[in-house]
Formats: C-alpha cells, structure tokens, sequence
C-alpha cells in the first residue's frame, strides 16, 4: 500500500544513546539512580546488554555499595553478552557518555516511554495473531476484554503516584475531605445515600471502601440498592477545582445488574418516584393520569449520571474492565454490583472449590475500589441457615460461601424485614391448647405484624472505621421504595451497638 512501510522493514523504536548516556550518569553519580529507580527496569532497555548493566548497578547501589566503572568490573567481567559487547572497556566508555544527574530522570523517561511504544507493538501484533485463530476457549467478546485490560495495565505501568507519602501529605488530604464535609449539607465525608439515619451511622459511602449489602430473597437488596443508586445520582453536581471538573455532591452511578434486565431496573425506579405500583407499570394497567405521571418521571429521570450494565455471568475480570472504561469515559463516583454470587471468576483462575472463587471475587472488588477510588456497594446473598432459628435477623457467620466476604469488606450490612416472615407464620392451633391460650398467641402474632408493617432494618453489622448498629426504615414493597421513618415510628436515628 503507497506510503506505508512493510512491517518487516520496520525497527522496533529505541533510543541506545539515551540508554547509554542514563547508564554513564549512574556510573558517575549514583544519586542519578534513585531519579529513576521508581519506575525503570532492566527490562524496559532496548539492548539486553544496558539491561543487564542497568540490573547490577541497582542491585548494588540498593545493598548501599558505591559503584563505579572500576568497582562494577567484578561483577561484568563473567557475563558473555556484556563481554562481547566490549566488556569493562565498554563500561568506562558508558561512563565517559555520562549526562548530568538532573537530565537522568528525563532520559529515564525516554527509555520506558520507548519500551511502552514496543509493548504497544507486540500487543497489537498479538491481538491480530489471535483474532486469526479463533478458539472455542475464547469468544471475540473475551478476547477484547482481555486486550482492553493488556492496555490499561500497560498504561499504568510506571505510574509513580504510589510509595510512601509524608504524613503532612497524608494530613493534608484528610483535612479537605473534613473541610468537604462540613462544607456540605448534611457533613458527609463519603456518598450520601439519601438515607439519614443510614448516612448519620456510616457517614456516607466513603471512597475505596468495599460495602456488602448481603440479606435473604426478598428481602429488599436491589430495591435498597436502587434506591441508593437513584438518591447518589439524582444529587449529583460538580465544580471545576483547579480547571478540572470536580464532583462536590452526590456521584455517578455505575450499576452492574447479573440479576435483573436494565429495563426491569428503571421500571423500579420509575415505580418508586411516581409511586405507581410497578406490576401495573409493567402490565400496561395504568389509568390516564397514571400514564402522564410515568411520562413525566422518565423525561427528568432520563438526565440522571446512571449507567446500567446488564450483562449476565459477567467475569470479575470483565467487570474490572468495564468499570475503568466507565471511569475513563464519564467518571465515576458509586459502583454497585448486583449481586457478588452471580459473578464469574477469572477464566484462566476459575477453582473447582466455590469458596475460592467467591474469595478471588471478593479480593477483585476491593482491589477495584482502591484502584478506583471509589466505593463499591456489592449485593450477596445469605445461606438458609438463618430460616432455621427463631430469631431470623442476619448474622456475620450467615454470609454465604466465604468468610473472605466479612474479611474483606469494610462495612457489612443486611437488609431484614419481620413483616416478611411474620405474614408467612400465621400461628396454627396447637394440640389441646385452649382457646384462651390460642387467642393470645395469634393476637400477639396480629400485634407484631402491625407493629413491622411497612418497616425494615439495615443491621451495620461490621465497619472497619466505626460503630456498628440498627437502622430502621420505612418500606414500601409496592413501590420497591425506601425512605426514612418518622420522629414517632421508632426513630430517630439509629440504634448503636
């Protein structure tokens, strides 16, 4: 094709001078090392020969040696490829080549930015050589998930925001989220999920922490996660701080929903906002002024920073790539996942034991928070153990398949409704028990189900930086809608343990 070059006439990108002259600084001065010593290998040179070199020198210089051409000479002179290229001769004329120690950090920087540029080459290479020889292993869907995270990992690699930070810095950081929070309605630190006796007890949604909703079926998880979802988008807003837009309330929403179709999502949250049961919604039996209010609830609900992947037996590899990309493209400030046990493990990491799957799952989702910097509100389910007692409110021990989901969590919480199991235990008349005696288990029984109708609990059972404790709500099964309950009705505010 005119004005393209053959692939085979072309030379992999490489700068020797550069390498030799970053190489020469070290030897001169060894203070030139520790400007690069962060984010540059061996590995990242173009001669194996500079790589070789560049391995010894920080092997030394790390064990507190000064290095020198002459000191360095020991340890060269046995190796045949260094030999070859001149062996301690070549050395002194890489000393000689030296640039000045302030330059060593950019010409650090050309090396590894040239060794990105060849990764990206044999990436691409790589892509089309499989995309040629399709296996049943691997879908082209797969093979794009894997080539999308092949880039974002070498994007990050060489990155130097991490390492150690002076507790200044540190101190600094933790008194603009305290100034954000006074600064904001409600002070909040963390995401507000609209919820206030919810927020007073975690102090919202706080950034790379990992939060497990876990509760029976039918219990409410994805109606309270929705809800959360729709109160954190709906508030959102941002400033430009620093040229850059900055969110300073509320957040965007990323939902990925294994359970449930995105059209089954909304139509909750259409049915909680207008307040319209959502089976009518959904069956089309709506009268007129019905209609109209949906109609009207969709066109503001439709501006909303909400983002909704329904993809079923999603991978956590998958879902890591889809949340980056959502980051990269609209940010992002609140991740749910719906829920943690219908996720897949990584297809090259998939274990025969189900408990270290849920365990690579659940080290996925924290690692994702962190990277992120965001917090990822994940759903479990909970084993029947907790049908089996009397008193059926969630405990730690009931979450499902790993101990690793408590372990790795920040905050657990569970979702528990008694309106739900009393209305399923209505008392039957036992055996030669008197009237008497019946009648006043079942007016207790009556009194019970009227004292929790249209009640619920969220049970903070663990929070790594505070108190645990009860948080009761109102619920509205109809509207799938959560709200706060009054001054009067067992509140407020929650109850700490």
């Amino acid at each position: 094709m005119p004005g393209v070059e053959p692939t085979a006439l072309r030379e992999p990108p490489h700068n020797f001078e550069a390498e030799q002259a970053l190489l020469g600084s070290i030897l001169v001065n060894n203070a030139a090392y520790q400007r690069v010593a962060e984010f540059l290998k061996g590995e990242h040179f173009a001669d194996p020969v500079h790589g070789k070199l560049f391995d010894a020198l920080a092997r030394l210089i790390e064990r507190g040696q000064v290095v020198s051409a002459v000191t360095l000479k020991t340890y060269i002179e046995h190796d045949e490829d260094i030999r070859a290229a001149g062996g301690p001769s070549y050395v002194a004329q890489l000393a000689a080549a030296s640039v000045h120690v302030i330059d060593a950090g950019d010409f650090g920087r050309i090396v590894h930015d040239l060794y990105l540029l060849r990764q990206l080459i044999d990436l691409g290479q790589n892509v089309v050589n499989t995309a040629y020889k399709p296996t049943l292993d691997e879908t082209a869907i797969e093979q794009i998930e894997i080539a999308e995270k092949k880039l974002y990992d070498l994007a990050s690699t060489g990155q130097t925001e991490g390492g150690f930070k002076p507790f200044r810095t540190a101190l600094t950081e933790a008194m603009v989220a305290a100034e954000a929070a006074y600064n904001r309605a409600g002070q909040l630190t963390g995401v507000a999920t609209g919820l206030a006796q919810l927020d007073m007890l975690l102090g919202g949604l706080h950034r790379s922490d990992l939060l497990i909703l876990a509760g029976r079926p039918s219990m409410g998880k994805t109606a309270l996660a929705t809800n959360i979802a729709f109160n954190a988008a709906k508030a959102y807003r941002e400033a430009i701080v620093d040229g850059v837009p900055k969110a300073v309330d509320g957040a965007v929403v990323g939902f990925f929903s294994l359970e449930m179709s995105s059209e089954q999502l909304a139509t909750r949250m259409l049915s909680e906002q207008a307040e319209i049961p959502s089976e009518k919604i959904r069956k089309g039996e709506l009268i007129s002024s019905h209609f109209d209010k949906v109609l009207e609830i969709s066109r503001e609900l439709e501006h909303l920073n909400f983002y909704i992947d329904d993809t079923p037996a999603l991978s956590i590899a998958a879902l890591r790539t889809r949340a980056r990309r959502l980051k990269r493209t609209h940010g992002l400030g609140l991740l749910i996942v719906d829920y943690l046990q219908l996720l897949a493990p990584s297809g090259k990491s998939r274990q025969e034991n189900r408990v270290q799957e849920v365990s690579e799952i659940t080290r996925g989702l924290k690692t994702l928070a962190k990277e992120l910097d965001v917090p990822v509100l994940a759903l479990s389910q909970l084993s029947r153990a907790v049908e089996q007692r009397e008193d059926k409110r969630p405990q730690l021990a009931d979450l499902r398949e790993s101990g690793s989901i408590e372990q790795d969590a920040d905050v657990v919480m569970f979702v528990y409704r008694e309106e739900y199991y009393l209305t399923r235990t209505e008392p039957a008349r036992r055996p030669e028990e008197s009237d008497q005696k019946f009648n006043e288990r079942h007016d207790d029984w009556k009194q019970r189900c009227e004292r929790s109708y249209g009640k619920a609990e969220v049970i903070v059972a663990k929070q790594r930086h505070g108190p645990t404790g009860i948080v009761r709500l109102s619920f509205e099964g109809q509207y799938t809608k959560f709200g706060n309950l009054a001054a009067d009705a067992d509140g407020p505010g929650p109850v700490f343990e």
